[in-house]
């Protein structure tokens, strides 16, 4: 044994190759925290130290070869000043360079996922060769960070600088035959034939048959990009880049930048390059709270595979009302391996049903994501059906009729007597009360909801709404489906909206309000959106559907009447909101291609906005004054009540921790990611000035602004919803 420690161990074989294997002791991944890396100089130095070495092998004993840094020690090293990150980035590049410079030939063999410093550690060695089920990539740029341990400066010199930047400003995880398209590796096998192949490559390369110095002076030395190349590469992809990633994401463009001025540098110095402009990014906010982002992230898929460990998988699940949404739901579950029983009462919606899930499968196609024999298959896992005829062998069933509460009850009562006692019931509502939906049912234990976001196929968020009797089985059950749908389950308790629309209703509320003092929706639209939301407020309702905004207002005045009292519209008047006037003037939005916007369809067939001056003419007719505000007192007209209304779910016990409720917020209605969420918003802005802000807007609003007793207190003691 040349070397062992408590991830890495270094041993020689009898033909004098070097085995220096990753494997992190008590942990199910390798990851590169600092003591790795301290280990990894110690092992290097070891390797140094010996004089009969022929070649090294770097592998992992792991299903993984090194999923990246260990992010958990992000935000503590990165409070240290840029100084220090340099410095830190510089001792890591030595270590790495000396793996580079080692007198014999290297090989890296890539088992599993090799992403961030583990994709960095691969591409020290000479050569690499990866398992066909392996991935490969630098997703630093997702963290607000860009590859800082040699990979804006080997990449680019490995497989060209046009595609180092797809990769690293995209941020992708690549497949084996990509990377090795690429030229970021030299074979590909099979997993069981991944040892072979790379001590294959180091007997060559000894033999003299692969020039490994050659490989190695030229991944060492400045990229071979002529004047003109280098602005066609790197100006042209800077525009792009910039437009795709937005004002909000400066990562991205940056690595571009290291890259173009590392191009024409030594080894040494592009990486003092690429050491600073690491150091700055990973100082800025955005940064922070992307970090911040990944780490909640982490804390609630925990929570959900803790929840799913303690039931068995659904084998056969049921969605009942077929339509879009329950196209969308049998899509889905068929898409991820789930077959699924899609019932409805008409043929026409049964129909409507199998062609929403067909368009979906087609488009997988069109994108060479299936062949046309898999989108057959699949799609052969949903069965539409009149009848509840074989719903005695269901596991779980999805009821998502029309949102009314007396058609669900009387949906879910019948329902209850046509399948077996274990099986789980789940409604997909909104906003209508688990325990009233439960009332009737003769085994409310086996009921709860499951709340899926609209369009199912693209958003991540699924709410699993436990009611008052809901068993923990129940429970466990639906968050296990929503996993195996693919989805990001969070449970949270019965109250109206649940979580995420009890939240996004105050934000509609402040809208209202804001259009009651004469402001213009459509400025209000731009700097919401110049805040880092997808769309505008008025543009979102126009999205959702003026009906079911409605709709959903109204639970929200009955459930909440203090505060949201003004949501449920009202006669016409002086309590009227803009909301309510648009749809007694039958303005739907984009269902009717009318409400704060026009729309036409645009070359793809999808609805376009445009401006329409009755919408503006309607809205004027509900301001009361008008108020000249700033785009500052906008945006915390907007946000205030939405943060909020996010502490007091998280007091109430509506969520259980703060990761929870601001990843709900980012997946199900595009918070803005970069911002952190809800409550992480609170804490970058300081408590203490939150609630001041908030003091200030209820004196003139009233209690939608009104700051909590506990936020109070945590202003007064400098608490925070994050350590």
């Amino acid at each position: 044994m040349i070397y062992q420690g408590n991830a890495i161990t270094v041993a020689k074989n009898g033909e004098g190759i070097a085995r220096l294997t990753f494997d992190l002791k008590d942990e199910s991944v390798n990851k590169l925290s600092a003591a790795v890396i301290e280990e990894l100089g110690e092992a290097v130095k070891a390797l140094q130290g010996e004089s009969d070495l022929q070649g090294l092998v770097i592998d992992s004993a792991k299903e993984v070869f090194i999923v990246g840094a260990d992010i958990t020690e992000f935000h503590g090293v990165f409070e240290k000043d840029e100084a220090f990150l340099v410095e830190m980035n510089q001792r890591v590049h030595a270590i790495f360079n000396a793996i580079e410079d080692l007198p014999f030939p290297t090989v890296t063999a890539i088992n599993g996922i090799a992403l961030g410093g583990g994709c960095e550690v691969a591409l020290t060695t000479d050569y690499r060769v990866m398992a066909d089920s392996a991935r490969l990539g630098l997703p630093e740029t997702k963290l607000g960070i860009l590859p800082g341990w040699g990979g804006c400066v080997r990449l680019p010199r490995l497989i060209g600088a046009d595609n180092a930047i797809e990769w690293i400003a995209g941020g992708t995880e690549n497949k084996a035959a990509a990377a090795l398209k690429m030229g970021a590796v030299d074979a590909v096998v099979p997993g069981d034939q991944l040892e072979d192949a790379a001590l294959d490559l180091l007997t060559r390369a000894a033999r003299g048959e692969l020039d490994y110095r050659a490989r190695r002076a030229e991944k060492t030395s400045p990229l071979k990009l002529g004047p003109i190349e280098q602005m066609m590469a790197f100006e042209t992809a800077k525009g792009y880049v910039a437009g795709k990633a937005g004002p909000h994401y400066p990562a991205p463009v940056e690595s571009i930048k290291v890259i173009q001025k590392g191009a024409g540098e030594s080894r040494e110095r592009a990486q003092a390059i690429e050491a600073k402009a690491f150091a700055k990014l990973a100082k800025t906010d955005v940064c922070f709270n992307l970090v911040g982002l990944f780490l909640n992230d982490q804390l609630v898929k925990k929570k959900a595979g803790k929840y799913a460990q303690q039931v068995a998988p659904i084998r056969q699940a049921a969605v009942l009302g077929a339509g879009i949404m329950g196209g969308g739901i049998a899509y889905q579950s068929a898409s991820k391996g789930t077959p699924i029983l899609m019932k409805d009462i008409k043929e026409e919606a049964l129909e409507l049903g199998l062609k929403e899930a067909r368009k979906l499968f087609a488009k997988q196609a069109e994108r060479g994501k299936l062949t046309t024999e898999q989108m057959a298959e699949k799609l052969s896992h949903i069965r539409p059906t009149l009848s509840y005829g074989d719903f005695g062998h269901i596991d779980l069933v999805v009821e998502a009729v029309v949102e009314n509460p007396k058609v669900k009850e009387a949906v879910l009562t019948e329902l209850e007597d046509q399948v077996d006692e274990a099986t789980i019931l789940t409604s997909n509502t909104s906003t209508i009360s688990i325990d009233r939906l439960a009332q009737n049912l003769k085994r409310p234990e086996n009921f709860c909801g499951m709340h899926f976001f609209n369009p199912v196929h693209r958003m991540p968020l699924v709410e699993v709404i436990r009611g008052e009797k809901t068993s923990g089985t129940a429970v466990a059950a639906t968050v296990a489906y929503a996993r195996a749908m693919g989805k990001t389950p969070i449970v949270v308790n019965d109250c109206p909206g649940f979580l995420v629309n009890r939240v996004l209703f105050p934000y509609f509320g402040g809208f209202s309000l804001l259009m009651k003092q004469g402001a213009d929706f459509q400025r209000v639209d731009k700097l919401m959106e110049k805040f880092g939301w997808p769309m505008g407020p008025a543009y979102l309702l126009d999205v959702v559907g003026m009906d079911t905004a409605v709709h959903a207002g109204e639970v929200m005045a009955e459930g909440f009447p203090e505060r949201m009292g003004s949501l449920g519209g009202g006669a016409k008047g002086e309590s009227q909101s803009a909301i309510q006037l648009m749809f007694e003037n039958d303005r739907l939005g984009q269902k009717n291609a009318k409400g704060f916007y026009a729309y036409e369809e645009d070359k793809k067939g999808k609805p376009k906005k445009v401006v329409d001056e009755a919408a503006i003419a309607l809205v004027k007719e509900v301001a009361k004054e008008h108020r000249e505000l700033s785009d500052e007192e906008i945006i915390a007209r907007m946000m205030v009540p939405l943060c909020l209304e996010t502490v007091r779910c998280l007091e109430d016990g509506i969520v259980g921790s703060a990761a929870e409720a601001d990843m709900a917020l980012i997946y199900g209605i595009g918070f803005p990611p970069f911002r952190g969420g809800a409550l992480r918003y609170i804490d970058a802005l300081g408590v203490a000035e939150f609630v001041a802000q908030a003091e200030r807007l209820a004196e003139e609003l009233g209690p939608l602004y009104a700051p909590t007793e506990t936020l109070r207190r945590m202003a007064a003691d400098g608490s925070r919803f994050y350590a």
